[in-house]
Formats: C-alpha cells, sequence, structure tokens
C-alpha cells in the first residue's frame, strides 16, 4: 500500500467525506424522555411505547470528530483553494492550526431494519445494519517536514496510523427492572466482517548526513481484505522494492465476530429525583478469516544518496528541484515488504463507555439536568468528552434538549429535539452544531454531526 505522506493530511480529512446516509448514536439523545434509539447509547433505557423504524430513514446522519478541519489544510490565496504547503502561506500561520497529534475519525452505523417493544416482562429490541468506522493520527512533524523544508539535519516522523474496519451486525436487546430501584440491560451482537484495516508507523527517523540520507523506519499494515494481495514496485533510490498497493478482486465476507452492550441504571429511593446511569458498549472482537501483513519486520535502517542539495538555483540538483523530488518520493520512504497472507487477525471493536448523571427538578418535574461523559477506547485515536444538558419534555408528544460539551478533542453545542406524537416519530439532533460547509457540502468544523430519523410507534 503506497504510503503518500504528501497527500496524507488531506486524504484523511477527505475520508469525512465518504459519509452520506449512515446513522450515529447521538448523545444528545441520552437524558431525553421517549427518545426512539437510547437503547443504542445505554441497552438498559427503555421507551414508553415501541416503535418500528422505517426502512432506510428511521436514523440517519452523519458525524465527524476530530482536532483537525479542512481549513486547517486547506487556503484560500488569490480567491484560489489551495493546501497548506502553497508558498502564499506562511510556515508560521500553517503550522499554528496543527497539534503534536493530529487526529480525525467516523463512525456510522445504517439501520436496515430496527423494532423494538414490550414483552418478557421487559423492553426489547431487534437491529439488523451495518457500521462502519475509520480514524487516522497525523503528527505534527509530518506537516513541518512538508512545509518548511529543510531546517536541520534529524527528523522524527513517527506516529502516524489509521485503523477502520466495516461489518454487519444482529443485534438482540432486553432492558429488565429487577428492583424499584435498579434496571439493567444488555444487546447481544452476531458480526459478519466484510474489511478491516490496521495501519501503524512506528518509527520514522532521517537524518542528513553530508552527501546521503540515513533511514530508520519500522512499519506494519494489516489489510483483512479477502481477495486481495499487495503488489510491488521498485524503488531506484534505495534499490530496494517496496509494497505499493493493493490488487486482486474483493469479496465478502471475511470473518466472524460477537460484541456485546451492558447497562445499568440507578434511582435511589432515598433521592428519588436523582437518577445515575452506567453503561459500556461494542465490547467485543472480530476475527478476520483473510489478512495480508505488509512490514518493515522490525526496525529496517538503510541510506540513500538520491538526495544532495547545490546551493546553485540552476543545478539539476538544486535545493528547489532535489527538494520537490524528495517529497514525491516520501511514500516509499517506509519499505514495506510483504507477508502474504497471514491467515487469521483478530480485531477488537472501539469500546464506548457512558457515564451518566440526572437530575429532575422538583417544582418542574419536566425539566430535566444530565451531565455525560462519553469515552472512546481507540488506542491512539480514544477520545472523551464531558456533556451538561437541560432536557425537558413540557407535553406527551414532544421533548427536547440542549448541552454543551468539552473534551479533548475541543468544544461544542448540542441540540435535540424528538416529535412523538400517536403512531408517528421524528426527531432531530446534533452532538456538535456547525455553521460552514465547504463548496462540496463537507462540514468546515473539526467536529459536526446531524442526525434525523422517522419511526412508527405502537400503541404500547
Amino acid at each position: 500500500m503506497s504510503i503518500n505522506i504528501k497527500k496524507a493530511a488531506s486524504a484523511a480529512l477527505m475520508a469525512a467525506a465518504a459519509l452520506t446516509a449512515s446513522a450515529q448514536d447521538t448523545q444528545s439523545g441520552y437524558f431525553v424522555e421517549d427518545f426512539t434509539y437510547r437503547y443504542l447509547l445505554n441497552p438498559a433505557m427503555d421507551n414508553s411505547k415501541g416503535f418500528v423504524a422505517i426502512p432506510a430513514i428511521g436514523n440517519i446522519g452523519f458525524n465527524l470528530r476530530g482536532n483537525t478541519s479542512l481549513t486547517d489544510v486547506l487556503y484560500n490565496v488569490d480567491g484560489r483553494t489551495t493546501t497548506f504547503m502553497n508558498p502564499g502561506v506562511s510556515a508560521s500561520e500553517a503550522m499554528s492550526n496543527f497539534s503534536d497529534n493530529n487526529r480525525i475519525g467516523f463512525d456510522t452505523r445504517i439501520n436496515i431494519l430496527a423494532a423494538g417493544f414490550k414483552a418478557f416482562h421487559g423492553y426489547n429490541t431487534v437491529t439488523i445494519g451495518a457500521r462502519a468506522s475509520a480514524h487516522a493520527n497525523i503528527p505534527k512533524s509530518i506537516f513541518s517536514f512538508l512545509k518548511e523544508g529543510i531546517s536541520n539535519q534529524d527528523y522524527d516522523l513517527s506516529g502516524m496510523g489509521a485503523t477502520g474496519m466495516a461489518y454487519a451486525e444482529i443485534a438482540l436487546g432486553h432492558s429488565h427492572r429487577i428492583t424499584d430501584e435498579w434496571r439493567v440491560g444488555a444487546n447481544v451482537k452476531f458480526l459478519v466482517g466484510i474489511a478491516g484495516m490496521d495501519l501503524d508507523l512506528t518509527t520514522a527517523h532521517l537524518s542528513l548526513m553530508e552527501n546521503s540520507w540515513n533511514v530508520t523506519t519500522n512499519a506494519r499494515i494489516h489489510a483483512s481484505i479477502k481477495g486481495m494481495q499487495y503488489k510491488m514496485d521498485h524503488n531506484s533510490h534505495t534499490g530496494l522494492d517496496y509494497v505499493d498497493g493493493l490488487d486482486g478482486s474483493f469479496s465478502a465476507p471475511n470473518g466472524f465476530g460477537m460484541g456485546f452492550d451492558l447497562g445499568a441504571v440507578y434511582t435511589p429511593k432515598m433521592l428519588p429525583d436523582w437518577q445515575f446511569s452506567l453503561a459500556v458498549n461494542d465490547l467485543g472482537f472480530i476475527n478476520w478469516q483473510n489478512d495480508i501483513l505488509a512490514s518493515t519486520n522490525g526496525d529496517k535502517t538503510f541510506r540513500t544518496d538520491a538526495y544532495t542539495f547545490n546551493p546553485d538555483d540552476n543545478a539539476p540538483n538544486s535545493f528547489k528541484n532535489e527538494w520537490k523530488e524528495m517529497r514525491n518520493q516520501l511514500e516509499s520512504i517506509y519499505q514495506l515488504e510483504s507477508d502474504g497472507n497471514v491467515g487469521n487477525h483478530m480485531q477488537p471493536l472501539n469500546a464506548t463507555f457512558h457515564v451518566g448523571a440526572r437530575y429532575t427538578l422538583p417544582y418542574y418535574r419536566p425539566l430535566k439536568f444530565g451531565l455525560l461523559n462519553t469515552t472512546r477506547i481507540a488506542g491512539k485515536f480514544t477520545w472523551t468528552d464531558f456533556r451538561l444538558s437541560a432536557n425537558v419534555a413540557p407535553c406527551k408528544v414532544f421533548s427536547a434538549g440542549v448541552n454543551l460539551s468539552a473534551g479533548n478533542l475541543g468544544c461544542g453545542f448540542g441540540w435535540i429535539a424528538n416529535l412523538h406524537a400517536p403512531g408517528f416519530n421524528l426527531f432531530l439532533a446534533q452532538d456538535h452544531t456547525f455553521s460552514k460547509l465547504a463548496k462540496q457540502g463537507i462540514p468546515l468544523s473539526r467536529n459536526a454531526s446531524f442526525t434525523l430519523g422517522m419511526n412508527v410507534l405502537l400503541s404500547k
């Protein structure tokens, strides 16, 4: 797989454009009365009525999450859209927008069929759908290297990585009150793997000597894609063959797995205005049956004299010409070798924790305040936020909420409006409100989301 570092920032950010009609688990609905899909956030939660999702529009939307955005990479110079590498963008301006580690990711869920109903002394749900997630991390040192050029003798470009998976799931859920104070619930999920990838560029250290570059790398790529294999290319500068893409005919499925959601809700008798809740979602794994591995097989060190710089601007190997050539060759710097199909590869799901506390205003009980902490465990792509909300249900057919969030990926404002009239449910929500879109319709905010859904409500 070609590792084109020059384009990595734009590629990671443009991944957001792949989001079309795909559902997400909106945190803004966690404390909202009769929000149809609360069971996706905490399987112990129920609703006063059952529901049947309208196929394809029961729960749709998009979700972007990260600490960098398109506006950090793309600029307007002389009326034209260009990248941060344009000479018209100063290095200080460009670098001020990047963090030490620049992350962006998305998680999607398409509910093909979904239903909830009361039976077996509790609330039950059935969900059939497809899910996908992708996350990327690009260290600031890579942006600096590409923008600022040769400024010292040593460069550490380590830490770049990406991970993703796509799978179908069938989930069966049950929520049950075990005492007057406690309600518990669980979802059991049967997973069918479609494709997965895990890329980790652990080490990339470049040392500029008088007449050559010394390079040390350590990297690996797991591509769990049935029917595919790596194709090789030759780097004339180093004399080594390296992995340069995928070839073959994709087919699915490519593995199976299981997952669990576990939740509990506690309403103490001594504090009837308070409710506490805890849930952990997506505890599980997918066992991929066909996984092709590319790696450096540990630390790999090599020397190249392909890039020598002449102070004469008119020389063929002037700094300008050599620097341009070297940037174009960065995709082969990791020198990954193909280890072929290594058989089974187990990839864990990205577990998510929800911890919540809700307070009901004694003098106006339709008004409730909530504090929710959400943490996604995904290795170097882990994130967490705290969300303070005010939620109101002024009548039987309408509920709504607003919230403020803050976490390691920034701050935001969210809201939800939920209409649950007899026989019909319509909701709109944003966990991270955005105001501006690129010409291609991509949000320019670092965090952005929008969810809507239409469902048929059952009589009980």
